[in-house]
């Protein structure tokens, strides 16, 4: 299995939280979406099989008029083979979503929403930052059911300052009560050189509390699992069978290929990743190059990267696959360190796989640091 990421890297606004490689500026817009178009037939013989997958991210892919993805489809079906693909993803903001917009996306290919909605409560929403209101939201959500999307998944964020348990449960339920088949969940962190960070030191709004985000992240994994989510990643809930087929392939080690300024590929041994600059990127690919940096992973770095991606999910660390990939020792050194969260019931050990617990989903950052490979 194989994918294809697209990124978009322009928003019409900057959410005080985001780090993630974007512009407000549209100057280069055009530059930029010829340029992933060529990049598309540059990069044709990277992946060794046909994708499965494709999916546009950003930044905003919505923020592109309708044309603009109509050539870039062109340009994936021109240069790859499509017979494969069963899944293809765009994230959008709820602004940008009306029932014409959400008609052409069907009709272009699309068959997966995933909405950046982030909360439904306005306080939220201007905190962060977003550009949409709650009713926006909800509205959104409707008028993708109302064009035929039934796979559609929603980010949400938790541990915002001022936002009690209770604000955050009425969260989660807004997105049951729709009959939401995927959530995404993410823990708001500080990043370095975002407004956040800045109103934060500048004491204009509340620093994050690692406890609330601990407390509020309980609370979604027991409100899901009570009403029948799968949480078959950490931060990822659905109802079986809305995964996230692009990102499972992620976790799985899967290869794939990114396409656009900033974005990573991966084909099992070399991690690449583009230039994080919109005009260098256009002049590298007008040009006939691909402006990336390269990393070649070594048999312990290969081990630590599976182990990082694959302890996450529902499907665990496969103790065999640590064994092809750095021998029996290897897979030995990896078992003796995780004894003590086995003893400890944050790993669970059955059929030759580490699986974390639910106590261990709560650390799983540490338990994985604790497991790599030296």
């Amino acid at each position: 299995m194989s994918g294809i990421y697209i990124h978009i890297p322009f928003c019409k606004q900057a959410c005080h939280y985001c780090n993630f490689h974007f512009s407000t500026s549209l100057r280069l817009k055009e530059k930029v979406v010829k340029a992933i178009i060529l990049e598309l037939q540059l990069q044709r013989d990277y992946l060794s099989q046909p994708p499965q997958t494709i999916y546009f991210g950003g930044g905003t892919p919505s923020i592109l008029h309708i044309n603009d993805l109509r050539n870039i489809f062109a340009a994936i079906h021109s240069n790859y083979d499509m017979q494969h693909v069963e899944e293809i993803t765009i994230e959008v903001n709820p602004n940008d979503l009306n029932k014409s917009v959400l008609t052409e996306y069907r009709d272009l290919g699309f068959n997966r929403l995933s909405i950046g909605i982030q909360s439904f409560r306005d306080a939220d929403l201007q905190f962060l930052n977003r550009a949409h209101s709650g009713e926006e939201a909800l509205q959104c959500i409707h008028l993708s059911r109302e064009v035929g999307f039934s796979n559609i998944s929603i980010d949400l964020i938790y541990g915002i300052p001022n936002v009690t348990d209770i604000d955050w449960e009425r969260n989660i339920l807004h997105t049951i009560e729709t009959e939401i088949p995927h959530i995404s969940c993410y823990c708001l962190t500080v990043e370095e050189k975002t407004a956040l960070k800045y109103m934060i030191e500048t004491k204009k709004v509340p620093n994050v509390s690692e406890d609330q985000g601990a407390e509020q992240f309980a609370l979604l994994m027991k409100t899901m699992q009570k009403h029948g989510y799968a949480h078959y990643e950490i931060s990822n809930f659905c109802r079986p069978p809305y995964f996230s087929k692009h990102n499972t392939a992620y976790w799985q080690g899967k290869e794939y290929l990114g396409i656009g300024p900033a974005a990573h590929s991966f084909d099992g041994r070399v991690r690449q990743w583009n230039i994080a600059n919109n005009l260098r990127y256009v002049h590298g690919i007008e040009n006939k190059e691909i402006p990336c940096e390269k990393e070649f992973l070594t048999p312990t770095q290969q081990v630590n990267e599976y182990i990082m991606t694959s302890l996450r999910t529902m499907w665990g660390t496969d103790l065999q696959k640590i064994a092809t990939l750095s021998g029996e020792s290897g897979k030995e050194n990896v078992m003796e360190k995780a004894q003590k969260f086995i003893h400890n019931e944050t790993l669970i050990m059955e059929n030759n796989t580490l699986f974390l617990s639910h106590h261990g989903r709560m650390i799983a950052d540490y338990i994985t640091l604790e497991l790599f490979a030296e």
